[in-house]
């Protein structure tokens, strides 16, 4: 999938195992709601790869309200990037 330019200037594309969407340069809340927009859409399936410029700590319990395990996969400050890996919890 090529990379597609969303509202807000974020950037999304899929891959064998996720639907990424890259959220760097954009002033915050832009980055979560975003995110947000995007889970909340129903296009994501069960995991999503967010790359972002700085761990979004307000997006955590946004993302637990709606059911979605969180966990950095990546944190590399000196390229100015966090990779934060997003899982839909499991239905029980």
């Amino acid at each position: 999938m090529e990379p597609t330019s969303p509202q807000g200037g974020s950037r999304t594309w899929r891959t064998a195992d996720a639907i990424h969407i890259d959220v760097r340069g954009l002033q915050p809340p832009e980055p979560m709601i975003a995110i947000l927009r995007l889970i909340d859409s129903g296009t994501v399936g069960d995991v999503l790869v967010a790359h972002l410029d700085r761990e979004p700590i307000f997006l955590y319990p946004e993302l637990d309200e709606r059911g979605w395990n969180h966990a950095v996969a990546d944190f590399s400050p000196s390229e100015g990037e966090v990779i934060l890996r997003v899982t839909r919890q499991e239905q029980r």
